[in-house]
């Protein structure tokens, strides 16, 4: 019987363990951090959970496993990488697993379509999911979502639209797809890549087992995605506003077939929303498993997932939007391209990021509020372009915001850092969740 070590037994952890066990595995199961819910896990299969174990205890859990299968959260800079790597034992993720196992299926491997970016990844997931469905298919959108592949392959689907985050794609060894898009890169999770290149290298595995046939698609706008396109060969396509394969022209998303759909029939159509909407329709256009018109039908009827640049509502004259899921410099530059007067909430626990580069786009913002731990940082960053304030908790930066708002001002909570400080249990989704509960309780009823 051959063993596997699964090291943190969160969702993806937890799948992918469930999955072993079904397959005649043993599986030993670690965690750095030990609770009620994941020693009762650990029981149903079948083993004991080791906590918080030292390098010592790391080392002979790695001499008993055939194979090491970190969970995502588990950094390449993690003991347990470095005792597998001394010991040769293979690194295994849950993606790369669970994609073998599809190859097993006795009715045959299902398409696969895959994307990876440092922003925009979920809604472009999403997005293509929402054509799949369109088109007449029964699609799951996994991997970096609620729901890990490995969770899925039970299901009753016909197709998979894989969010492939870094921590995913670090050490596959076969995981490919039929079509797969690369939708930007910008600096992140230098916390868990030893640096920026390591990172670029992960995303680029994507593309690392291709097949003849596979579609490769980038974003024309990045250098680094377009190197990345032209030395992986083979079938490429490219998308971007303008001067892509899938562009934008007359009004319309055009592909190299032709008019796909109107822009304005879009539910929603900022520019990284064209973008985004660009890249998905590559990715089932070229793939063969769903035509234009399932394309313009599922465009007119998408709903954006919450948290990234989702209306809060509009109280005299100001518009508010919740666009908490925005935790770096890049994603937030992508919301506040979107608008002309800005009050700019921003700040949390910065993930070692630039965060001065937010004022590239100065001309925009009309005030800012700094929130967090690197409020300061941010304030200093506008400093002498508008003014800025220190927010002491989220309610304290609404009601500064609705105080310093003027009608025709958009209020944008779209923070560049992490959500530890101020959410160290809810992460993201509790600070959007928070902030848009604020803005109805005191900016509406203000307003009424």
């Amino acid at each position: 019987m051959s063993t596997a070590l699964v090291y943190g037994l969160a969702l993806s952890g937890d799948a992918l363990a469930d999955q072993l066990v079904g397959r005649g595995w043993r599986v030993l199961v670690a965690d750095d951090k030990g609770t009620d819910a994941k020693r009762a896990r650990a029981r149903e299969l079948g083993t004991t959970l080791v906590e918080a174990p030292d390098e010592d205890a790391i080392a002979a859990l790695v001499r008993e496993a055939d194979i090491v299968c970190p969970a995502p959260g588990v950094p390449e800079t993690h003991p347990v990488v470095g005792a597998a790597l001394a010991a040769g034992t293979p690194l295994r993720t849950e993606i790369d697993l669970a994609y073998l196992w599809e190859q097993e299926r006795p009715a045959g491997p299902r398409p696969m379509l895959a994307v990876t970016g440092t922003d925009g990844k979920t809604t472009t997931t999403l997005l293509a999911a929402h054509m799949l469905a369109a088109a007449g298919h029964a699609p799951a959108a996994v991997g970096n979502t609620e729901v890990p592949l490995a969770a899925a392959l039970d299901g009753p689907y016909d197709t998979f639209v894989v969010e492939c985050s870094s921590f995913r794609l670090n050490w596959i060894d076969a995981f490919r797809a039929e079509a797969s898009v690369w939708l930007n890169l910008a600096p992140d999770h230098q916390n868990w890549h030893t640096s920026l290149a390591a990172y670029e290298a992960a995303k680029a595995r994507m593309w690392a087992h291709r097949r003849e046939g596979d579609v490769a698609i980038g974003f024309a706008a990045d250098p680094v995605v377009m190197r990345n396109l032209h030395a992986a060969g083979g079938i490429t396509r490219t998308f971007g506003a303008d001067g892509a394969d899938y562009r934008v022209e007359g009004g319309h998303l055009v592909g190299p077939a032709g008019a796909i759909a109107p822009v304005s029939a879009m539910t929603r159509s900022l520019p990284h929303d064209v973008t985004n909407a660009l890249a998905a329709a590559a990715l089932v256009l070229e793939s063969g498993l769903a035509t234009a018109a399932d394309v313009a039908a599922a465009l007119a009827t998408f709903r954006h997932p919450p948290h990234r640049i989702e209306p809060a509502g509009e109280y005299g004259g100001v518009r508010w939007f919740n666009d908490s899921k925005a935790t770096t410099p890049h994603a937030a530059l992508t919301a506040i391209r979107g608008f002309e007067r800005i009050v700019l909430l921003a700040g949390g626990r910065n993930k070692g990021l630039d965060l001065a580069s937010l004022a590239g786009e100065r001309d925009r913002v009309v005030a800012v509020v700094g929130l967090g731990e690197a409020g300061p940082e941010v304030a200093a960053a506008f400093e002498g372009c508008c003014p800025t304030y220190l927010a002491t908790s989220m309610d304290d930066a609404v009601r500064r915001a609705a105080a310093v708002a003027r009608p025709g001002d958009v209020v944008l909570l779209s923070p560049a850092c992490a959500s530890f400080d101020w959410y160290p249990d809810g992460g993201y989704p509790a600070r959007g969740a928070d902030f848009m509960r604020l803005v109805h309780e005191h900016v509406a009823k203000g307003a009424a």
